[in-house]
């Protein structure tokens, strides 16, 4: 089940800022920029990159981190991805309570885990 209007955009407004305030500088933005989308009942933030080797201007996302919200539990399960292209629960907080506490997760980024 997919997020309500008014869930999504509060979820917009919310990773949106997150991603605003963590952008590099306008002048190295294509060569390295973030991005974040909504799918489902996830949340999906990616680094977007050249494509080594791909025609001018051809990009790659890489994820770096996502958030899936369970209604039942009224959580969300953070994840992030390792070098098998796999997503593997964020094992010092697998599980978080709100999207703030999420993206305070993200920032954190205590253990190197979603942005190297």
């Amino acid at each position: 089940m997919a997020f309500s209007e008014f869930e999504s955009a509060r979820i917009r407004k919310l990773v949106g800022a997150f991603i605003d305030a963590r952008r590099p500088p306008a002048h190295i933005r294509s060569e390295l920029d973030l991005g974040f989308r909504i799918g489902g009942q996830s949340v999906e933030i990616f680094e977007i990159r050249p494509l080594f080797g791909g025609a001018p201007g051809e990009r790659i996302e890489l994820p770096a981190a996502k958030a899936t919200y369970v209604r039942a539990s009224d959580a969300w399960k953070v994840y992030w991805q390792r070098a098998d292209l796999k997503w593997h629960s964020y094992q010092p907080m697998p599980m978080v309570r709100t999207i703030e506490e999420f993206l305070e997760t993200v920032d954190r980024d205590d253990h190197a885990a979603f942005f190297g």
